[in-house]
């Protein structure tokens, strides 16, 4: 019987003598939540000395998700803080504080890397921003992670994002469902990937939520609002895990009195009446809007919304333009309309973007490469494309 690794174990003890590849590189991370943590937590896995720095009473939000377990001074740690912060230390920094801004400057100096995951603008509000970043220290490498970036200005800058708003800006979900029904969110070594292992990994919540006590009952849900709403033109994807963002929804929809409805109490209330109270609710303030005016004005409130876009919502979006996010390739069968091929996500400051070049066709660098790399002559090439070899 395969038990799980404890903290400590060494699964592969002889590939220690190797070492990591990223020993000796370190980290600081202004983090909070899934995106980011979790990314961290991965370079910790590959040698980083990870330090994160939170907010020094509360610490970062993911510690306020539920389920959670206690700390040894009764605090409670989330399921979301405990499954993206191993391998880490914890700093705890009041960045909204000048001198809280002070130091975490005077630390860059010592690190690799700097990183956050604010809302865009967010760090550069606090004077910690790329530029004084780099005045810092100017070899750091400064990593952004935000919902849509935060180089370029486009439409949705400023508003907030979870994955599965991200998910339904992307066209996935509609590709999926359709337009018709609502859709479906949140979806120098031998390295050895197993799918098996990798969906467990992108499930965690499956294996973190039972062993913090939580057991799936028919019917129930979450504790969140995390589903599709009609408006006039499909469905605007809202995802609600707060309860200050549930008063917010009940304020903007016409239904203030949600905020004292004992069924609201707790978060179990939301995915309880989601159907028989919520839906009917949102979706008649949602009618008179398009889903991205209903997602508009959700973001403006400071609730996670995204409409649920279909292909052609996502090639003719201004966000996707500004940021480069399709590349265009001439077909070559005659078709006039060219392929169009996701960009580059990661935004480097001090790299252009392009030029790109059309995909190989099978074999076309053949010769090139062999002749540059291992010195081979038309003769030699010549007999391994006799041989069937090249």
């Amino acid at each position: 019987m395969w038990l799980p690794m404890r903290l400590g174990d060494i699964a592969n003890r002889d590939a220690q003598r190797y070492g990591k590849p990223l020993d000796g590189i370190r980290v600081l991370a202004a983090e909070q939540m899934q995106a980011l943590p979790y990314a961290t937590q991965l370079l910790a896995r590959l040698g980083a000395e990870v330090v994160k720095v939170e907010h020094p009473v509360h610490g970062e939000s993911g510690r306020a998700s539920l389920p959670a377990m206690l700390d040894p001074e009764g605090r409670k740690v989330g399921a979301t803080y405990l499954r993206n912060n191993l391998g880490k230390r914890s700093v705890g920094i009041d960045l909204k504080q000048p001198e809280g801004r002070e130091l975490f400057l005077a630390l860059v100096p010592g690190f690799d890397v700097v990183a956050e995951n604010f809302k865009a603008g967010t760090m550069d509000r606090m004077g910690l921003g790329y530029d004084a970043i780099a005045e810092a220290n100017p070899r750091a490498i400064y990593v952004s992670l935000s919902g849509f970036g935060n180089t370029v200005a486009t439409p949705y800058r400023d508003w907030p994002a979870y994955a599965s708003i991200a998910e339904a800006m992307s066209g996935i979900y509609e590709w999926k469902a359709g337009p018709d029904r609502p859709p479906v969110a949140n979806p120098g070594q031998y390295v050895d990937v197993a799918m098996l292992d990798a969906v467990i990994a992108m499930t965690d919540v499956v294996t973190n939520f039972w062993s913090l006590g939580v057991r799936p009952e028919p019917g129930k849900g979450l504790q969140m609002i995390l589903d599709g709403f009609r408006a006039s033109d499909g469905y605007v994807v809202v995802q609600i895990v707060r309860e200050h963002q549930f008063e917010k929804l009940a304020d903007l929809v016409g239904h203030p009195e949600w905020k004292t409805d004992p069924r609201f109490a707790t978060r179990a209330g939301y995915p309880e009446h989601l159907e028989s109270v919520i839906r009917p609710a949102v979706e008649a303030w949602a009618a008179g809007r398009t889903k991205l005016e209903a997602a508009r004005a959700l973001t403006e409130v400071g609730i996670a919304a995204g409409p649920s876009n279909s292909a052609p919502d996502v090639i003719a979006d201004d966000h996707v333009a500004a940021r480069n996010m399709l590349v265009e390739m001439p077909r070559s069968d005659g078709v006039a309309e060219p392929v169009l091929i996701p960009g580059n996500p990661v935004k480097m400051s001090k790299v252009a973007e392009g030029p790109e070049t059309r995909v190989p066709w099978v074999g076309e660098h053949t010769a090139t490469v062999l002749r540059e790399e291992l010195d081979l002559s038309d003769a030699d090439l010549a007999d391994l494309r006799d041989a069937g070899v090249i």
